[in-house]
Order: C-alpha cells, then sequence, then structure tokens
C-alpha cells in the first residue's frame, strides 16, 4: 500500500502546483449528493482492505477505499455492527465516502450520527502532507474534533485515508409495530414517547402510517410493545433497509426535488405542498415538492433549522443551507489551512469554496 500512497502523493503535489481541481471519488454511489461536479477524478478504491478489528474494543479501522459491505460482513460475523446505519446507496459505496458524506440511517436518534462514531483520521492535505487525529480507541480524545469534523466535509478538506470508528453489538431483540395517524398526531406521540424509557431505534411516519421499531432486551421490547400498540409487522427488516438505502418508493427519482430538512423534533408539520415522510422521531422531515428553494428554507429556519436540496430540483440556489457570515468565515479559513490551492472536490459544498 505505501506505493499506493506515493502515487496519491505525487498526484496531489501535481494537482497544487497546477491548480488543477481534483474530484475524490471512491465507488462513486454518491456522485449525486451536492452540488455540481468538478475536477478531474481522483480513484481512492486502490487505496482498500481493513486495517484492525478488536470486537472486544468495539474498534475498527479501514483504508478509504474498502467497501462498505466488506466491513459490514465482517462485523456481522461478530455479531456487530456500525450502529448509525450507513447507507449504502449501491454496492460499490466504500468507507470513505461513508464518513466524507456524513449520512446516517433511521438508527441515528438513538445512537448518534455518523460523526459522533469516528475516533480517529488518516488524512492527507493539500500539500501532500499526512496528519493524523484522533486514535483507534473510544478513550483516546486527542485530535477528536478534528476527526469529526471531517464526517461530512465531503472531501472538501483532503483525502482521508483511513479511519477507525466505534462499533456496537447488534440488538437482541427487536419489533416493529405499524399504526395509522395524521402527520401531527406522529409528531406529538413520537415526542411523547421520546421523553419515556422506551427502546425506540427507529421511526418513520409516510401517507398517514407511523412505524416504530424498538431494539433492546426482549422483555423491554415486549413490555414496549404492549405499552405503544399497534399492529406488529412479522417481517420489518425490508421495510428499514429501504429506508436506510433510500430504495423506498418515497424517494423514486421524479420531476419533484426532495428535500432534507432538519428541524427541532417538536416542530409542528410546516404545511409545505408536496409529499413528506419523516424519521428520527420527527427531526429528520424529507419533503419532495415543486417549491421553490426560498419558500423551503425560510420555512425551514422559521421552524428552528435548515434544508439541503438532497436530490434533483435546481443547484443553481445552493445544495446546503446558505450560511451565515460568520460560519461561512470559519468554513473559508478550514479550507485555506487544510487545502490552500483549492483542489479538493471544488464547489462540492458551496460554490465559493
Amino acid at each position: 500500500m505505501e506505493q499506493v500512497l506515493q502515487g496519491f502523493k505525487a498526484r496531489i503535489a501535481d494537482a497544487a502546483a497546477s491548480k488543477t481541481a481534483l474530484r475524490i471519488r471512491g465507488g462513486g454511489s454518491k456522485d449525486w449528493y451536492g452540488q455540481t461536479l468538478q475536477g478531474d477524478v481522483f480513484d481512492t478504491r486502490s487505496y482498500r482492505g481493513i486495517i484492525s478489528y478488536d470486537p472486544t474494543e468495539l474498534v475498527i479501522t479501514a483504508r478509504c477505499g474498502t467497501p462498505l459491505s466488506e466491513i459490514e460482513a465482517t462485523l456481522a460475523e461478530r455479531n456487530q455492527m456500525l450502529a448509525f446505519e450507513p447507507p449504502q446507496f449501491g454496492p460499490d459505496s466504500t468507507i470513505g465516502g461513508v464518513v466524507a458524506s456524513g449520512l446516517s440511517g433511521p438508527r441515528r436518534q438513538a445512537v448518534g450520527a455518523a460523526r459522533d462514531f469516528v475516533l480517529g483520521v488518516t488524512l492527507m492535505d493539500g500539500k501532500s502532507d499526512v496528519l493524523r487525529f484522533g486514535g483507534q480507541v473510544m478513550k483516546n480524545v486527542a485530535g477528536y474534533d478534528v476527526s469529526r469534523m471531517l464526517a461530512g466535509s465531503l472531501g472538501t478538506l483532503g483525502l482521508i485515508l483511513d479511519v477507525s470508528l466505534k462499533v456496537l453489538p447488534r440488538p437482541f431483540f427487536e419489533a416493529t409495530l405499524r399504526l395509522s395517524m395524521s402527520e401531527a398526531q406522529a409528531i406529538d406521540n413520537l415526542n411523547r414517547w421520546g421523553g419515556q424509557p422506551l427502546p425506540i431505534s427507529a421511526s418513520a411516519w409516510h401517507d398517514g402510517v407511523l412505524a416504530v421499531r424498538l431494539s433492546g432486551a426482549e422483555a423491554a421490547v415486549k413490555a414496549a410493545v404492549q405499552k405503544i400498540g399497534g399492529e406488529q409487522v412479522a417481517d420489518a427488516a425490508p421495510l428499514w433497509a429501504a429506508l436506510r438505502d433510500q430504495t423506498d418508493a418515497f424517494f423514486a427519482e421524479g420531476t419533484a426535488a426532495v428535500w432534507r430538512l432538519s428541524l427541532p423534533s417538536v416542530a409542528a408539520p410546516l404545511g409545505l405542498r408536496g409529499e413528506q415522510l419523516i424519521e428520527w422521531g420527527g427531526a429528520l422531515r424529507w419533503l419532495k415538492t415543486d417549491a421553490d428553494a426560498a419558500s423551503v428554507r425560510r420555512a425551514a429556519e422559521q421552524a428552528g433549522g435548515h434544508a439541503t436540496l438532497y436530490r434533483g430540483g435546481d443547484k443553481s440556489a445552493g445544495v446546503f443551507h446558505p450560511l451565515a457570515p460568520a460560519i461561512a468565515a470559519i468554513h473559508r479559513n478550514l479550507k485555506n489551512a487544510f487545502d490552500p490551492s483549492g483542489i479538493f472536490n471544488r464547489g462540492r459544498m458551496y460554490q465559493e469554496f
């Protein structure tokens, strides 16, 4: 792998010298995410493989080009998992892309986001220097914030070479309930249940039906089933997999744009036209609509959150929510510090970076 790293160093040095934009790319499963792609493809798949895995320490370290499916299969052999349930978007998804995108699946409402599981990262910056942040054990917090900051940075700060992630045991027992109710009722119930000691690990409301997943000890799950009520789903794995990987019919490509709204879980229904799907106990609202970007973002702001143009739509309005001037300055300073020549994933998050 040393030869691969030397090749990466040379490629980055040449790009920095010529100010040539590089588009960091693993399996390409998330090419649609973010602003319009720019630059020459920088393929990371040659740098792959699990470096270490200690089931007793609940930590796995892998190179950026390692397929997510390979990591999940390795963890499954020891009855463990990436608890934030990263979406796959196909068989070519790599762990570098998982961290760079920072996306999390249905279990995020119970266990935390992708960045919460990043223990350490090795990064190659815009000067071809190899930088190490964090560690490979959960108690090591040196550089912790930098490691987490790279989650969701979409490769704009540098090339993630390898990452150490916290893993968790698979739940001993699970059950999924289905209940008929309105959007307002679902939001109210999810927040009420969220304040109680119930083992809710995922939730999803769409088209008048709320699905709730319970995970944990068998006795606790069965007690929660009795408390919540509703119809128990016999085989719910396909339901949650379809939400995780966004193969559910709601996410099917069409003429309407798909927006991802991050809101306080107690936010009332927004009243925007279009179709909605609600996850994470009310904190994540998916919206399919032909409404203009200004209307969607204004509604999200008024509710105390922000909106991302996730799929489709007019990207010229900006995919990610506009930054406040002070936050924009921080982003700009970080970009200049890690990528002074501005070669990595140019404009992928914000057109000016």
